[in-house]
């Protein structure tokens, strides 16, 4: 039985959100976060530090180090030691403080495309330059499913290259790289001698009970060049507070890290480590929860596509809550986001925003109340019929 009720939520309207504010009156079923409440234990811990009334500087909690180095132990059998995490007021921060930490100036990075655009960023930002890699698209039917070729891999890295980072789970196509995959990624990685930043912060949504496997997990090889980048912030719905954290357990590549970092970032706020700490301690439930919910949206948008979506091919997604669907061939005039903008009402992600790979593409959330998902597929659906 259900015990937290996904199938409402508050309004967000009028509440300074991005997601609802951005598009003004279409339907948003675009960024990543979603319409649920965060879990009642954060919102608990939340009231509770607010009525103490006082925001001063704050201190890192030692039970927040504990439970994630208890977490890491119990989920994956991986042994991280408090030196070895290092805190951050955001995942995208930790991919530039990165790519400013490997290499030198005009160094190149790495990344697997489509993929989520901070990452084609990061490295320019950074004075590195950006080298892609398409993933490979096959289809049945209408229903799409990304792989990577190896030797599409390793023909995009030169002498320049220092570091590869790469998206796992993967976001937009919603893959959760298996063991033999992550595996051709770490010999990969050793044999050109790169570093590896695997961004795993959607590790905790993995669907139909897979379990994740964290890239620092296979072999100590890899673990030595390795920086990984995990929150809270999908996981529970609090993207908003800035917290996350890096584990890098190589300590030349984590002074390396925290040298990029030292005077440019700042620490997490208070109330980002209080709703990290109560998320991870007492959010089990709901996550249990919501990832039954996560996986019953999946299935309905997956089954809506087929049945009532002429000429749209979509992933089902492993992982994340965010699918992927190929317009190309729907006789959409244009860019598919502007269309369903404009024709629908219902506002999505761009697809040529994550990439090679990308263009005649939307990513879907579908992170919200079903019936909310469904008058969204259904505007979908009259658009592409009035076309």
């Amino acid at each position: 039985m259900m015990h937290h009720n996904f199938d409402q939520s508050p309004c967000r309207q009028g509440t300074d959100s991005l997601k609802w504010q951005r598009y003004g009156d279409a339907l948003p079923l675009w960024v990543a976060d979603m319409d649920f409440p965060t879990p009642e234990p954060v919102l608990t811990a939340l009231r509770e530090r607010v009525a103490h009334g006082v925001f001063g500087y704050g201190a890192l909690p030692e039970a927040l180090t504990e439970t994630l180095c208890a977490r890491m132990a119990d989920l994956y059998q991986w042994m991280v030691t408090p030196e070895q995490i290092v805190y951050l007021p955001g995942l995208v921060c930790g991919l530039n403080v990165v790519c400013r930490a490997v290499g030198e100036p005009g160094d190149e990075v790495l990344v697997q495309t489509p993929v989520y655009p901070p990452f084609l960023a990061a490295p320019g930002n950074q004075e590195r330059q950006l080298v892609t890699a398409e993933l490979t698209l096959e289809t049945d039917g209408k229903r799409l499913y990304y792989t990577f070729d190896d030797t599409v891999l390793a023909a995009a890295i030169s002498a320049h290259t220092r570091l590869f980072i790469v998206c796992h789970p993967h976001n937009p196509v919603g893959r959760a790289f298996n063991n033999e995959e992550l595996i051709r990624l770490a010999t990969l990685c050793e044999r050109h001698d790169l570093t590896v930043c695997s961004d795993e912060i959607h590790c905790d949504l993995l669907l139909d009970g897979r379990r994740h496997t964290p890239l620092a997990t296979l072999s100590p090889e890899i673990a030595r060049r390795c920086i990984t980048l995990m929150a809270p912030s999908k996981t529970f719905n609090i993207p908003g507070l800035g917290a996350s954290f890096a584990i890098i357990q190589n300590p030349q590549l984590r002074q390396c890290f925290k040298q990029a970092l030292r005077g440019i970032v700042p620490d997490v706020n208070i109330l980002g480590l209080t709703a990290a700490l109560a998320a991870y301690q007492h959010g089990g439930d709901w996550l249990r929860e919501l990832l039954l919910y996560l996986t019953a949206n999946r299935d309905y948008l997956a089954d809506t596509v087929i049945r009532a979506l002429p000429g749209i091919q979509a992933t089902v997604p492993e992982a994340t809550y965010l699918a992927w669907l190929n317009c190309r061939d729907a006789g959409i005039p244009g860019n598919p986001q502007h269309f369903f903008l404009e024709q629908a009402g219902v506002a999505l992600n761009d697809g040529a925003t994550f990439g090679p790979g990308g263009e005649g593409f939307v990513r879907v959330n579908f992170a919200c109340p079903r019936a909310r998902l469904a008058e969204g597929l259904e505007r979908m659906r009259g658009a592409l019929l009035k076309r």
